[in-house]
């Protein structure tokens, strides 16, 4: 299965963001996705299951747990792939750093002036 069309759902999208954040144990992985999206243990391990399958994600067995983290290496491929989009972008992200800048500047002045 391609990198995208893991990513193209939101249950796995919003594994990799918890795992982002570091590592997590299979049970806290299924008590997040439950909360937010309401599907059964099965179907996040089903999930859980894809992402590892994919290289996205790896797993370690620590005593009686699962613990899960991010493997960043698959992720590169669609960096590669956004990268040929991003001159759509960054001039605009450029922009709007310096009007933020400016925004910046200007209300230190006025608040010397006042």
């Amino acid at each position: 299965m391609h990198a995208f069309d893991i990513l193209g759902d939101p249950v796995r999208r919003r594994i990799l963001e918890a795992l982002a954040e570091g590592e997590h144990a299979s049970g806290d992985i299924v008590a997040l996705v439950q909360r937010e999206f309401g599907i059964t243990q099965s179907a996040v391990s089903q999930h859980l299951r894809v992402l590892r399958e994919s290289g996205l994600a790896s797993v370690r067995i620590d005593g009686p747990r699962r613990v899960y983290s991010i493997d960043a290496a698959p992720l590169r491929e669609v960096d590669a792939w956004l990268a040929r989009f991003r001159r759509f972008w960054e001039h605009r992200l450029d922009a709007l750093a310096t009007e933020i800048a400016r925004g910046k500047r200007k209300r230190a002045r006025e608040s010397e002036e006042g």
